[in-house]
C-alpha cells in the first residue's frame, strides 16, 4: 500500500475518479472532510459504492467518525455489510478503546449476513495516543496497522511540522511500536498538494524507517508516492538473491549464509521478504506489510 488516496464520502462525483486514480488504495473519508449535516447521505452513499464495486481495484478503506461520536454505530451499521478491506479508525488512545471498537464491529458483523470481519487501520493523532501506541497496535489481532495523522499531533501544539527533526522523532517511535506488533505503519497525508517537495520530504523519512506507504488527499500525490515507496530493481533483485540463497541453506541447515560477500542471518532475510511483499513479487512471505 504505497498510496492511499483520501476521497471525501460526501464527494459521490469523485468516487469512481479516486477508484481509478492507480492508488493502491482509495480511503473514503466520513470523518473530518464531512460536515454534520451530510453525515447520513455520505455514509449511505459510500456503502452503496463499496457494494457495488468491481472485484479488481484498489484496497478499499474507510475512515467512520470516532468511538463515542454520534455517527460512530451508524457508520458500523451502513459500512460493515458493503466488507470493506479496513476500516480506518481515528481518535484512539488506549488499548480498551482498541477493544470496545473490536466489539462494537463484531456486534454489526454479527447483525449484517455475508458481512467479513474488518480489519482496523486505527490513527495515531495524540501525544497520549503516541504514547501507548504498541498498545494500541498489539491490542487485538485485528488491527492491521498504524496510520500517523500529523496535522492533529503537531497543529495543536505548534510543533513545526516543516522540521525533519520533528517528523523522524514522531515516526521512529510510530515504527518501533508497529514493529513490536508486527503490524504495519502508514505515513499521514502531506496537506498542500501544490507542494511535491514537501511531500517527498516527510514520505523519504516515513520510507527510511520502514513505514509502507503514505496518504494522499490529491491524485497528483499518488505518483510522487509511488516514486518514494516502490522498492528500486536493485533492492528487489538482491531479495530475490537473498530468499533463493536462504532456500538452499535451509536445505543445509544452515542459519547464516552469505549473499554477495555479506553474511546473512534472519533479520537481514526479514528484510529481503518484506521488499518483495511490499512489490507484491514472487518468493515474499506472508508479512503485515504486504
Amino acid at each position: 500500500m504505497r498510496s492511499k488516496l483520501f476521497v471525501p464520502g460526501a464527494r459521490p462525483d469523485l468516487f469512481a475518479k479516486a477508484w481509478s486514480s492507480g492508488a493502491d488504495a482509495v480511503s473514503f473519508d466520513l470523518e473530518d472532510s464531512v460536515a454534520q449535516e451530510r453525515k447520513a447521505r455520505a455514509r449511505a452513499d459510500v456503502a452503496a459504492f463499496l457494494a457495488s464495486r468491481p472485484d479488481a481495484g484498489p484496497l478499499a478503506i474507510v475512515r467512520i467518525n470516532a468511538p463515542g461520536s454520534a455517527h460512530f454505530a451508524a457508520d458500523l451499521a451502513a459500512i460493515v455489510p458493503a466488507r470493506p478491506g479496513l476500516l480506518n479508525v481515528p481518535k484512539l488512545e488506549s488499548a480498551a478503546q482498541v477493544r470496545e471498537v473490536v466489539a462494537h464491529v463484531e456486534s454489526a458483523v454479527a447483525r449484517a449476513p455475508g458481512a467479513a470481519m474488518p480489519r482496523l487501520l486505527v490513527n495515531i493523532e495524540t501525544p497520549r495516543g503516541l504514547r501507548h501506541a504498541a498498545e494500541i497496535a498489539a491490542a487485538h489481532p485485528c488491527v492491521a496497522g498504524l496510520q500517523l495523522g500529523l496535522g492533529d499531533l503537531f497543529e495543536p501544539q505548534g510543533i513545526r511540522r516543516d522540521d525533519p527533526a520533528n517528523l523522524h522523532a514522531v515516526m521512529f517511535r510510530l515504527a518501533l511500536a508497529a514493529a513490536e506488533a508486527g503490524v504495519f505503519a502508514c505515513d499521514g497525508a502531506h496537506p498542500d498538494f501544490r507542494d511535491p517537495a514537501g511531500f517527498e520530504r516527510e514520505a523519504r523519512i516515513a520510507q527510511g524507517l520502514g513505514f509502507i506507504g503514505k496518504s494522499c488527499i490529491h491524485p497528483r500525490q499518488v505518483e510522487w508516492a509511488h516514486a518514494v515507496f516502490t522498492p528500486d530493481p536493485e533492492a528487489l533483485d538482491w531479495a530475490r538473491r537473498v530468499v533463493a540463497a536462504a532456500a538452499e541453506a535451509r536445505a543445509q541447515s544452515l542459519a547464516a549464509f552469505a549473499v554477495d560477500g555479506r553474511m546473512v542471518d534472519p533479520p537481514y532475510l526479514r528484510r529481503a521478504e518484506r521488499l518483495l511483499a511490499q512489490a507484491g513479487a514472487p518468493g515474499a512471505a506472508d508479512t503485515p506489510a504486504s
